[in-house]
């Protein structure tokens, strides 16, 4: 049997590769993909695996172009940590999902739901990309006008302008105001990307950035991005080569 998985997050691909290996009872050749870029071009040159495990948000975009792009009549499992919109969308449209972080029980049952369904699968997957790709675009246009924190025993609006950025710290999330301010939103970090529109950027797993607080950027090691802010903060928030491009025309575009 032959897998792809579609992952820009190494750690958590052999993590997904190695629980896949444990729990299927049949020899697996097991392909990891990086990008949009990587797995267009891996699907222009290789047959189609007999099975797709793919994350939604890449650091190039969202997985739904590679299939657009290349049409692929192979079934996807998609590991999302997205909302119940979407994954009423992947229901209705016949596909499967497990939500990060998963279990060994929620890859099993969706391996279990892959065996059973394998043979009555669409043909034509196209279309359905093409709607959830809409339909992604249409929702991340929805932006809030403020965010709920919690401050001492009370829960309070911030205003979107106000938040210079928002960030992980001892898995808990944190929002710091221009005013220097810090605050526990009652949102996690991907729900706060999903509402905060084209104004934040999604620097790396740890912190969401506000276009108004960066003052420059600079070149990093490995090509990497070194981010100069406006708002007192001791750690360096760096985007990877992966997403540099992408945040690079981000930027360009405010």
């Amino acid at each position: 049997m032959n897998i792809v998985i579609i992952e820009d997050e190494g750690v958590v691909a052999d993590d997904l590769e190695l629980n896949i290996r444990k729990l299927m009872d049949e020899t697996v050749d097991i392909v990891q993909l990086r990008s949009v870029k990587e797995g267009i071009a891996y699907f222009n040159t290789h047959d189609a695996p007999d099975l797709i495990f793919s994350d939604i948000q890449l650091g190039d975009g969202l997985s739904f172009e590679i299939f657009v792009s290349k049409p692929i009549d192979v079934p996807v499992i998609f590991c999302t940590a997205y909302d119940e919109y979407a994954l009423d969308a992947f229901k209705a449209n016949g596909i499967d999902y497990i939500l990060k972080p998963f279990t060994r029980q929620t890859l099993d049952t969706a391996l279990k739901k892959y065996k059973q369904l394998k043979r009555v699968f669409s043909t034509d997957q196209t279309p359905q990309f093409d709607a959830l790709l809409q339909m992604l675009s249409a929702k991340n246009t929805q932006v809030v006008a403020s965010v709920l924190v919690y401050h001492q025993d009370k829960i309070i609006p911030v205003n979107l302008d106000d938040i210079a950025m928002c960030y992980l710290s001892n898995e808990i999330t944190h929002l710091l105001t221009f005013s220097g301010k810090t605050f526990y939103p009652n949102k996690n970090l991907d729900e706060l990307e999903r509402l905060s529109g084209n104004s934040f950027f999604r620097a790396n797993r740890q912190h969401l950035i506000c276009r108004k607080a960066i003052i420059d950027v600079s070149s990093f090691f490995s090509r990497k991005l070194s981010l100069n802010l406006n708002v007192p903060f001791a750690e360096k928030v760096i985007v990877s080569k992966g997403k540099a491009p992408q945040f690079l025309n981000w930027l360009a575009k405010g």
